[in-house]
């Protein structure tokens, strides 16, 4: 085979973006031009989400972040906003009857303050115009009247009574302690010495006379009670009819001008009620506290009047947007406020809070599913809201029985959109455990990472860029810099004819490729300040990278980069430690022997293998007996080993390298150093494509550059994997030059015969392989190792029957005479 066959055209290692694709010299001569780039179908989504009118049609934004989900979702929700009507204020106002059940009530946007407003000036006008009324001369001459006249009845009671008890010989006199009543004597009050000279019949009838005028004296305290009674009721309703009066125009006002709402007329009726019933709160006359205690003043008795305007939409234009950075309960519901007092916390109406979900009633909730799941009561209460349509403002411990009690505010009815941001394995979760979620959110808007890498689609870079700039105040790019930053996205997203859509690393590389550009004193940036924010930011994070590099120059992780060694062969890996991920060779070797194990896998053994691994040194079983063991049993012990690894190893992608790294051991082939290969197999030995090409290829190379470059390394890679390539210029380069190579696989027959310089040799007719080839090789020894193994499996038979035989004999011999 020639090998130059298999190489990867240089033209295929990278994807490279011509600057002159662009028709401009630089971004500023672009014109602002605001676009969603390769998110059809989630702008689709989303649209179709917010116009359907239909329970349940919320809103899931799936996507990884930096995608730009969230900004998009807003600048669609937004657009759409505008034409939606400017939803209701909402209020709660005192329940006179019932105060621990506060009534809600809503009103035309704007209306909720003028209502709020209106209400404290009347009742500041009630406050300063009650006392002045009840000062007034004509109220005080009203009350005295009816004083007098309640005066000058008690006075004419009391002279009849006088009259009668003077005609049973009493006199009767008031004074500060009550009535006294003396007896009199001859038309003379009684002296106590007088009193013992009577005769007996004289003082029997001075006490029945007595006991009369006592009932005379009842009777007229309870005449004069009923007076003072009487007289009280007059002037309370003397008191009401003045009161009344005096804010009765300002109430006729409010009714007629919020009357289209029937509970404010009722509302502000049972405000008069309550008023004419408390007028000593308005005219002061409450006994005074001998210190001041907080909630216990006018301020806190005049709180029943006011208005708690919980939403408010008089600067609201269309629909509300509203997002919720901090979904915790209260933010989403609303919440009840409390204020110490005497060592106890007190509420009313006036602390009750608004949560995110009343004030987007109407219109549009942004919230992350993350943060809402992270959040205790959240989502319990976001699905309850979104099923019953209304919000319920209470207190969590109420909400599940373990509250001290206190008010409860009358629900509101809610209809508004949910717009849920998150990840794909987040809505799977959520769709397939939680039975309500696929009922409450119907629509699902699944942002793309990668689009087309059409002429359009750069042009919409460059006009993304140019944005950005403007935004940002950063330095104009040129066409150079406009097509780095192409080849960047087409590496992110790893494939030659797409471009990433995560913006968010995009608009970091911008930001910095302006900052290095005008660290470098340019007016412009440039494709070499694009390179330089790439290699800085690659500086930043590959630490760790470096470190292992030094390990292999140093021969402390052992791999060999040329030569030819038998079992030994160049396996790849990539690690990923968060912000970074490399490319690193690893050693993978084998030993074979006869036995009838098959293949044992040290990492699987070790307990150091993922599933997925584990799976594929499966498939190399079942590739060997199918390749193998068509005309005898596979009697073939080998071991598999990453050596130098000491941490999970997970994928299939060294499969390819496990599975040859058996067949050169088998063999007896040596197989060259120089090469390095990745690729998963199948059981038909076809190379499947792997992740990761282009750090593992980078990764081998970066080993190979530091011990020196011999011009006959390279990398072997799926065939498959070839439209992924997007190699870092170094790498180009050194291709360009012949001192590195990157080479391409369909089958594990291609990558033998490239591993090895032998024909891999087809099956004949026959079931046997050409003489000399690989697979020939292969087969001569399996065949040798099973007959071996058959022999001495014969040979141990015989040796057992044998032990047998004499063990018989001498049972025989030891038994006793019969």
């Amino acid at each position: 085979m020639n090998i130059e066959e298999r190489e990867v055209a240089l033209s295929e290692l990278r994807h490279v973006c011509d600057p002159a694709e662009f028709p401009f010299q630089t971004t500023s001569e672009l014109s602002p031009k605001e676009e969603v780039i390769g998110q059809a179908r989630a702008v689709k989504s989303i649209e179709f989400g917010l116009s359907i009118r239909n329970h349940g049609y919320n809103i899931f934004v799936s996507g990884v972040p930096g995608t730009g989900r969230n900004s998009i979702a807003k600048s669609i929700i937004k657009r759409i906003s505008r034409d939606l009507p400017v939803p209701d204020d909402w209020c709660y106002i005192n329940n006179f009857k019932d105060p621990d059940r506060p009534r809600a009530i809503k009103l035309l946007p704007g209306k909720g303050g003028a209502f709020r407003r209106d209400v404290e000036k009347f009742i500041e006008f009630m406050q300063n115009e009650i006392p002045k009324v009840f000062e007034s001369k004509e109220y005080e001459e009203q009350k005295s009247r009816v004083v007098e006249e309640a005066e000058k009845a008690k006075e004419i009671l009391f002279d009849d009574a006088g009259k009668r008890a003077h005609e049973l010989g009493f006199q009767l006199t008031i004074t500060r302690t009550g009535i006294v009543k003396v007896p009199l004597w001859k038309g003379k009050p009684l002296q106590p010495q007088e009193l013992d000279s009577l005769s007996a019949e004289q003082k029997r009838e001075l006490e029945e006379h007595e006991k009369k005028v006592d009932s005379e004296i009842r009777d007229f305290l309870a005449k004069a009670r009923q007076l003072d009674k009487e007289t009280h009721e007059k002037v309370h309703e003397l008191n009401r009819r003045v009161a009344h009066f005096s804010m009765g125009h300002q109430l006729d006002d409010l009714r007629e001008k919020y009357g289209a709402n029937p509970r404010i007329p009722e509302f502000l009726g049972e405000v008069e009620e309550d008023i004419l019933g408390n007028l000593r709160e308005f005219l002061g006359q409450t006994p005074e506290m001998p210190f001041p205690i907080e909630g216990m003043d006018k301020g806190s008795f005049l709180e029943r009047y006011k208005v708690n305007l919980i939403v408010d939409n008089s600067e609201t234009k269309g629909g509300p947007v509203i997002e919720e950075i901090n979904p915790t309960y209260n933010n989403l519901v609303g919440r009840i406020e409390r204020k110490a007092r005497f060592g106890a916390f007190y509420t009313n109406f006036t602390m009750i809070r608004s949560g995110a979900l009343l004030q987007a009633n109407g219109g549009y909730l942004l919230v992350n599913a993350l943060d809402v799941l992270r959040n205790p009561f959240s989502w319990d209460a976001l699905k309850r809201i979104i099923k019953k349509n209304e919000v319920k403002i209470e207190d969590v411990a109420d909400l599940y029985g373990f509250g001290a009690g206190g008010i409860k505010p009358e629900p509101i009815p809610v209809a508004l959109k949910i717009i849920m941001l998150g990840s794909p394995w987040l809505y799977y979760l959520l769709y397939n455990y939680d039975e309500d979620f696929k009922d409450i959110f119907k629509v699902k808007s699944d942002f793309d990472t990668q689009t087309t890498s059409s002429t359009d689609d750069k042009m919409r870079y460059a006009h993304f860029i140019a944005n950005m700039v403007k935004s940002d105040g950063l330095l104009p790019f040129g066409r150079s810099a406009v097509a780095g930053i192409v080849e960047h996205a087409s590496r992110l997203v790893e494939k030659k004819n797409k471009l990433s859509l995560r913006f968010s690393d995009l608009s970091d590389l911008v930001r910095e490729s302006s900052y290095w550009a005008s660290q470098a004193g340019r007016t412009s940036v440039l494709g070499e300040h694009v390179d330089k924010a790439l290699n800085e930011k690659l500086y930043r994070a590959n630490l760790i990278d470096e470190r292992i590099q030094e390990m292999f120059a140093e021969g402390t992780l052992m791999v060999d980069v040329t030569g030819s060694v038998v079992a030994q062969v160049n396996g790849l890996s990539v690690y990923d430690i968060g912000d970074f991920y490399f490319g690193k060779p690893s050693r993978i070797t084998s030993r074979v022997y006869l036995g009838k194990a098959g293949v044992v896998d040290i990492e699987r053994e070790a307990k150091l293998a993922g599933r997925i691994y584990n799976k594929a040194v499966l498939i190399l079983s079942g590739y060997l007996g199918g390749t193998y063991a068509q005309d005898k049993p596979l009697s073939v012990s080998a071991t598999l080993a990453f050596e130098q690894n000491y941490g999970e190893v997970e994928g299939d992608s060294a499969s390819a390298a496990e599975l040859i790294a058996l067949i050169s051991g088998i063999a007896e082939v040596p197989i060259k150093q120089n090469f390095a290969i990745t690729g998963s197999i199948n059981q038909k030995g076809e190379i499947q494509p792997i992740g990761g090409a282009n750090e593992k290829i980078e990764g081998f190379f970066g080993v190979c550059r530091n011990r020196g470059l011999t011009g006959d390394q390279g990398v072997i890679i799926p065939q498959s994997n070839v439209k992924n390539l997007m190699l870092k210029k170094e790498v180009v380069e050194a291709v360009k030059e012949g001192k590195f190579h990157v080479y391409s696989v369909k089958t594990v027959n291609e990558a033998l015969e490239l591993l090895t310089g032998l024909p891999a040799g087809e099956r004949r007719e026959d079931g046997t392989y050409p003489e000399g080839s690989i697979n020939f090789l292969v087969d001569r020894r399996l065949k040798d190792m099973s007959k071996k193994l058959s022999a001495s499996e014969k040979s141990e038979e015989k040796k057992e029957k044998k032990e047998d035989g004499n063990s018989g004999e001498a049972e025989k011999a030891a038994a006793p005479a019969r």
